[in-house]
């Protein structure tokens, strides 16, 4: 049987006696090309003909389920079960460690419950997927929980545990404490895995340095290096300021390491990342059988390295290829776009994305939107985020700053509340964007009201940033006192663009006292500008104070008048020769 399927499966049933059945089965949910809906056929035969009641078979629908990634069906299958076992428990145990979606909750509910499940008996398979849970939903205080419970049990000992346990640790950004003390407590029962993961938790807490230092203590205890260890490597080496580029690429042709494409897409990645198109376009053409990850990375090397025309070129060839892109391969042009105010070129690719078949997910959706909102088309904007098919908060965050920078503050308001209605939780970002919003409106009293919202229901810390807005809207409707009564409540230090802030305001509504008090704070803070000067003066200058004019002199505004950059716009006339034809169609 070569195929997966359930009525391939009837019949070899039907040519087999009744012993071979579960053997069928269970070769039929090892199958590669094994999805839900063939699943779900399975299940229905191996209830029709009896196999659901046998422990082996079940766990084998269970352990299927988890492949699938179908955390709510294997589930649904153990709960079925009327006297779960080892494997049925730690096959459910996995499900959940794969799940699109971590449950931490659910997973040390099944744990407890195999705990206390009696003639059932712990062993490290069942520690496994818990930690993998708990790492994966950040969830430290339940690892380290378990890990307590590692110890009292003896289960240190295994390989997988303790490599799981330095996973951990690692993912919740404790690889320089935990993670290095869990690896270093038995070094000489360390494997490439442990070492991996140690490397990985340096990599995520930007310790470039510590990686590199790992990989050349690894290279002296172990004649063999793995793949995962070399592509987190190569990662590591684009933070560093030496030139071990080279080097590191030369290493991994010796070794014999160039022909894993993994590895090859991360030397072409630390090419690109420091802007060497030309090296990477090289391994690129050497690499055989390139993948659209390796595709990905180059395209997107190409737009941060402004080359936006071999970017097109590549999707083109993407497209003689048969390479399917997905939304990835698109967000990257779509931000130069959006830099560029591009705006025809991005019609193009969303054109693109329309022949290519490509859902309008959050990542996608996001990024059309920034780009329409910042090219000028908030009409489009809209339209783009009306027809995404799901939406998360950076969607709803591009989508409000698009109102709120086109003057629209109270819709960017009212879309606010909407996507607190339909369950989504704003960030720091998102209150960023409402309160600027409320700055560009006038809108003083929705902007306290968020303000304090932001604090007291989500329990966010605000920045200098959401300060800064408050200050500019409290200055822009002439509310000086309160806002100087805010600056001197912030819990950081002195910031010189607050004050210059509420310098400006008093320039605007003729308030010479408080303006004199934040001109005499910035000096004080050493952050004197020449702007400064010319502020102040023009305050004096609407109240009539002519001789406290004379006394700042004039040396500040010639200098502020040497230092005025000429402002200048940007502006697309036509498109550009930058699409190929394959791209642009007709």
């Amino acid at each position: 049987m070569t195929s997966a399927s359930a009525t391939d499966l009837s019949l070899a049933m039907q040519t087999n006696s009744t012993r071979r059945w579960p053997a069928l089965l269970s070769r039929l949910l090892r199958s590669s090309r094994l999805q839900p809906p063939q699943l779900r056929q399975a299940h229905a035969l191996a209830i029709k003909v009896g196999l659901d009641l046998l422990p082996f078979p079940v766990g084998k629908l269970i352990a299927a389920a988890a492949a699938v990634a179908d955390a709510p069906y294997a589930r649904s299958i153990f709960d079925r079960v009327p006297a779960p076992c080892l494997f049925h428990y730690t096959a459910l145990l996995r499900s959940l460690s794969l799940a699109r979606t971590p449950a931490v909750a659910d997973a040390f509910s099944v744990f407890s419950s195999l705990r206390s499940s009696s003639g059932v008996a712990l062993d490290q398979f069942a520690f496994v997927p818990t930690l993998k849970v708990c790492a994966r939903g950040l969830a430290l205080r339940a690892g380290q929980q378990l890990h307590c419970l590692v110890l009292k049990l003896g289960f240190q000992l295994y390989v997988n545990v303790r490599n799981t346990l330095i996973h951990l640790y690692c993912r919740c950004g404790r690889a320089d404490d935990d993670g290095r003390r869990m690896f270093d407590e038995m070094p000489q029962e360390n494997d490439a895995v442990s070492w991996s993961a140690l490397m990985s938790g340096y990599l995520q807490i930007s310790e470039p340095q510590k990686v590199v230092e790992l990989f050349c203590e690894m290279r002296a205890r172990f004649s063999q290096i793995n793949a995962a260890v070399m592509v987190i490597t190569l990662s590591a080496s684009v933070d560093l300021s030496h030139h071990g580029s080279e080097a590191l690429h030369c290493y991994c042709i010796k070794s014999g390491y160039y022909s894993d494409l993994n590895v090859a897409t991360a030397v072409a990645a630390m090419y690109a990342k420091t802007k060497c198109m030309d090296s990477a376009a090289m391994v690129f053409d050497a690499t055989k059988g390139k993948d659209l990850v390796l595709y990905n990375c180059m395209v997107d090397g190409y737009v941060k390295s402004g080359a936006i025309k071999e970017a097109f070129a590549l999707l083109a060839r993407m497209k003689d290829e048969g390479v399917k892109p997905n939304s990835a391969t698109f967000v990257g042009l779509l931000s130069a776009c959006a830099s560029s105010g591009a705006v025809v070129v991005g019609r193009h690719i969303q054109e693109h994305i329309k022949e290519e078949g490509l859902e309008l997910d959050a990542v996608l959706g996001t990024a059309l939107v920034d780009m329409y909102s910042k090219s000028g088309c908030l009409d489009e904007a809209i339209k783009v985020f009306d027809g995404m098919i799901d939406r998360d908060v950076q969607a709803w965050t591009a989508m409000i700053t698009g109102l709120g920078v086109h003057g629209r503050a109270e819709a960017a308001l009212r879309l606010f509340h909407r996507m607190e209605d339909e369950g989504t939780r704003p960030n720091e970002v998102t209150f960023l964007s409402v309160l600027s919003a409320c700055s560009h409106g006038g809108l003083v009293a929705a902007a306290k009201e968020c303000f304090e919202r932001m604090v007291s229901r989500y329990g966010l810390s605000p920045k200098m940033e959401h300060y800064g807005c408050l200050i500019d809207i409290f200055g822009r409707a002439g509310i000086l006192e309160e806002a100087h009564e805010l600056i001197r409540s912030m819990p950081f230090e002195g910031d010189a663009v607050a004050w210059r802030a509420l310098l400006a305001a008093c320039r605007v509504h003729g308030n010479v006292e408080l303006g004199e008090v934040a001109q005499r704070t910035l000096v004080s803070l050493g952050d004197e500008h020449p702007s400064d000067v010319i502020l102040l003066s023009s305050t004096y200058a609407a109240a009539d104070r002519w001789a406290d004019i004379e006394q700042l002199g004039s040396v500040g505004a010639d200098n502020a008048m040497e230092k005025k950059e000429a402002g200048r716009s940007l502006i697309e006339m036509d498109v550009p020769d930058l699409l190929p034809t394959t791209i642009m169609g007709d």
